[in-house]
């Protein structure tokens, strides 16, 4: 008897509230094409229910709110030339704006890991709900990509470095970091999501469990980085925000800032000064504005700049040894970002 592949969404409505289950444990709850369109039709019939006053977004398994993109099937689309390669993006940043504009409240719970696209889901959210299992980032620049699903609004919607210091490094952070820098709203213990009645009645009476258990992820973001980034961060350049973190020397802060431009160094030189720009003008846009940028920079990404050579040697050959389009940030001058904007 042939296996039949479980349902990507679930749905259930508990006292009113819709309860929606993004469900491929095994890929980490990432987001294909088909759950896209499934979670699209079911807030679009959801939004005028008057059985269900809110809706709830969770993740199945113990792993993973969602890891964002199946970023494996892109990479298919992008090397066939095949159109679901936009269908995917046109619809995914669909359903980010549906979420942002939805007509009731919208509730997120954000545990284990919460990237890329499942930040598209969580931050148009009217409630954000972490744990001390989450874990936080947009990681796109280490595949050659840039921060997107609206990234572009709401991380520029953060104070300037710190939005700079999350989009160009893609530092992953916990629960309470997320606090910190302005992503999410509470904070609860995972254990607690286990019984969403009980979770259902926190939110209904806003009243939240006071303990919380130490976080798996270690806090990055205490009062000597927070100052760090605020200082280095707000550099006019990226060039010179890796020079600021070479020089580091406050005792708190040399780990940080080592690990820091550890990882800069991995990433992208390109698509870390086109995400410094793409968050300058973002400041600026509206939600709507801003999808219509990230879209252009997708297209200009896939056809003439690092996304496909990221990829590859991060996620499919893996041997962690891409060759960038620039050696490193000082070789990349403004007229090569510049021309991912038209």
């Amino acid at each position: 008897m042939k296996d039949v592949a479980p349902h990507p969404v679930l749905f259930e409505c508990i006292a009113g509230f819709g309860v929606i289950t993004l469900n491929r444990p095994h890929a980490l709850n990432a987001l294909d094409l088909a759950t896209i369109r499934m979670l699209s039709a079911k807030l679009e019939s959801l939004a005028s229910d008057p059985t269900v006053r809110a809706i709830i977004f969770r993740g199945a398994g113990e792993r993973a709110f969602c890891a964002g993109g199946d970023i494996r099937a892109v990479y298919e689309h992008a090397l066939d030339g095949a159109p679901e390669l936009d269908h995917f993006f046109d619809e995914e940043y669909a359903l980010n704006a549906l979420i942002h504009r939805f007509p009731k409240p919208t509730i997120t719970l954000m545990d284990g890991i919460v990237m890329g696209g499942g930040m598209g889901i969580a931050q148009g959210c009217s409630l954000r709900i972490v744990t001390e299992r989450t874990r936080m980032a947009m990681p796109e620049t280490a595949i050659g990509l840039f921060p997107d699903v609206g990234a572009s609004y709401f991380l520029a919607r953060l104070t300037t470095s710190m939005a700079d210091y999350l989009g160009i490094v893609g530092e992953s952070i916990s629960g309470r970091d997320a606090l910190v820098c302005g992503l999410a709203d509470r904070m609860v213990p995972s254990a607690s999501l286990r019984n969403m009645r009980g979770m259902l009645a926190h939110i209904e009476n806003n009243d939240w469990p006071d303990e919380v258990p130490s976080s798996m992820v270690p806090d990055v973001l205490n009062t000597e980085v927070l100052a760090a980034i605020s200082r280095i961060f707000s550099a006019s350049s990226v060039a010179e925000i890796m020079a600021a973190l070479a020089l580091e020397r406050h005792p708190a802060c040399r780990a940080w800032a080592k690990r820091t431009l550890k990882q800069m160094l991995k990433n992208s030189p390109l698509m870390m000064c086109l995400t410094r720009e793409q968050l300058r003008r973002g400041r600026e846009m509206s939600l709507e504005d801003c999808q219509h940028m990230e879209r252009i920079l997708m297209k200009n990404s896939f056809a003439q700049g690092d996304a496909l050579e990221g990829i590859r040697a991060l996620l499919i050959d893996k041997d962690r040894q891409p060759h960038w389009r620039f050696q490193s940030v000082d070789d990349v001058r403004q007229e090569a970002v510049a021309v991912f904007f038209m």
